[in-house]
Formats: structure tokens, sequence, C-alpha cells
């Protein structure tokens, strides 16, 4: 493709494509979104919030919205609010996507206006932390440059299909966006019908390794392979279970706890409506038995 097709295809993709692209804002944040169907809006998961979440469209409607589906691991929630006529972004083959291929990407952050910009694939396979610390594998870095308040809006490739989700800023000039894979894209299908993933959660904030290395040796405790527990929500099954701040997690379910993904693979496995920690609460070790509600 020509240098001068670029400009035509971002233009062409706004006028088609824009009209899908909407504001979406909760207090004081908020970011961007795309119509995927009737009256379903996709999103990233930490533009919602339990205090509600509204929704702007380009013809200057603005609706309230409530949750369909929600991914909070995966960073992905669908919305419903009444579309009306904004067309309904197809999908295009975001494994297709690759270093150097070109890429737009389009926001209305948090209802200010249709923003479009063109880029190039910079990176492939990218991780990253979603909302609860989780990571994210598979992502992929571009070059189009989007300003504060564009996640949640949609990777187009030039024929304005969408082929990823911009979902976190790298500083200037970069954005990371989960690609519209098969996968994913049955992913939204399924949040769209109201069906969000089971998972499970102790309900505990973690240090990093080496911060929970350096606590223990600042107390005097022996050095411990384990998670340490910085945090315990109240009313959470970590709570319930007497789990404390302080406590080191060392194994889950037999397993041993070295790096969170290791907690977090036993939970995602985890078929029991419990699972038993092994604790060190100082230098004593105990087993604690979690239990989530069925």
């Amino acid at each position: 493709m020509l240098v001068g097709d670029w400009g035509g295809s971002l233009r062409r993709a706004a006028e088609a494509v824009g009209p899908a692209v909407v504001g979406v804002s909760r207090l004081r944040a908020g970011g961007s979104g795309v119509v995927v169907g009737p009256d379903r809006v996709l999103t990233n998961a930490h533009n919602a919030g339990p205090e509600g979440v509204r929704v702007a469209f380009g013809d200057g409607r603005v609706e309230e919205a409530g949750v369909v589906g929600v991914d909070v691991d995966g960073d992905l929630v669908v919305l419903e609010a009444p579309t009306g006529d904004a067309p309904i972004v197809g999908w295009g083959a975001g494994e297709a996507l690759e270093v150097g291929t070109p890429v737009l990407a389009m926001a209305n952050p948090r209802g200010r206006g249709l923003r479009a910009t063109f880029g190039f694939v910079s990176s492939t396979g990218r991780p990253f932390r979603g909302p609860r610390g989780r990571r994210i594998e598979g992502s992929v870095e571009h070059t189009a440059p989007l300003p504060s308040g564009s996640s949640g809006g949609p990777l187009l490739d030039l024929d304005g299909r969408l082929v990823g989700i911009n979902t976190h800023r790298l500083g200037e000039g970069f954005y990371l966006a989960l690609p519209a894979t098969a996968a994913l894209q049955a992913r939204v299908r399924a949040l769209a019908a109201g069906e969000s993933p089971r998972g499970r959660r102790l309900g505990v904030g973690l240090a990093p390794v080496p911060v929970a290395r350096r606590l223990r040796r600042a107390v005097g405790l022996p050095d411990a392979e384990g998670l340490l527990v910085r945090l315990v929500e109240e009313g959470s099954p970590a709570a319930a279970a007497g789990l404390d701040v302080g406590d080191l997690l060392v194994a889950a379910a037999g397993r041993p706890l070295v790096v969170v993904e290791d907690l977090h693979a036993v939970l995602d496995r985890l078929e029991a409506d419990a699972v038993e920690l092994r604790v060190l609460r100082g230098a004593e070790e105990r087993t604690v038995v979690v239990r989530f509600a069925p």
C-alpha cells in the first residue's frame, strides 16, 4: 500500500467506524469503548465501577449503562446501553498482527470527541498487569498515539475491522492492545450474553517477593520462599479463614508459591469450593483452609 493510501484508510475508517466509538465515564475516571452488538458496548474492566457508568455516543447522547458481563482479570467488560443507530464494528484477524503491521487506533476519551491515529505494531507477546494484578499475556504494542482516556477503544486494520482493544498506555508514543483473536472474540460473545467467568479470589494484597524477603529479614525471621500478605479485604474468604497481614503463603493445594502467578494458576484450576494453604506466621507453620462461596 502506498504511503498516501494510509491517510485515506484512516479517513474512511473514521467515517465508518467512528460513530461506533464511545466515551465511557465514571465519576472522574473513564475511557473509551466500542459498539460490538445491539445495545452492547465493549471496554476495559478498569473503566467500569460499582458507582455506575455513563456512555457518550457520537451523536451527542449520554446514556446510563449497566454491566452485562465482566472479566476483571482479563480487563474486559461488556456494558448494556441503548446504542440506537450506532454501527456495530466488524471483527478482523487479531492473530495476523505482527511487527510492522499498520494499524488504526480510535478513541473517544470520556466522551470528549473522536480521536483517530495511525501507527505500526512495534512488538507482540507483551505481558502487563491487569486491574487486580493478574499478569495478562499476549498483548501487542503499537505506535498509534492516543491521549489519556483512550483505553477500551478499538484498534483496527486498514479496512476498519477490529483487531484489538487498546488497554494500557506506555508513556508517550506507545500503547498496548489486547489482540482480537478467536479466543478473545469468544470471550466477548460470552460476556455479551451475561456469562462472566467464575474467578476465585482470596481477597488479599501481596507484596512482591523481594519486598517479602527484605521485610522478613528486617524482623529477624529466616528466609523463606512465599507470598507475603500485606492486606486482607474485610469480608473476604481470606478474612473468614483467619489470614492476617504478615502471613507468608508458602504453598497452595500442595504447590509451592514462589511468584504470584503460582497462586493464580492454582485458583484458576480449582474445582472445589475450598483451597488448602500452607502459611508461615512468623516462624510458625500452619495449614489454613480458605472456603469460597459456591
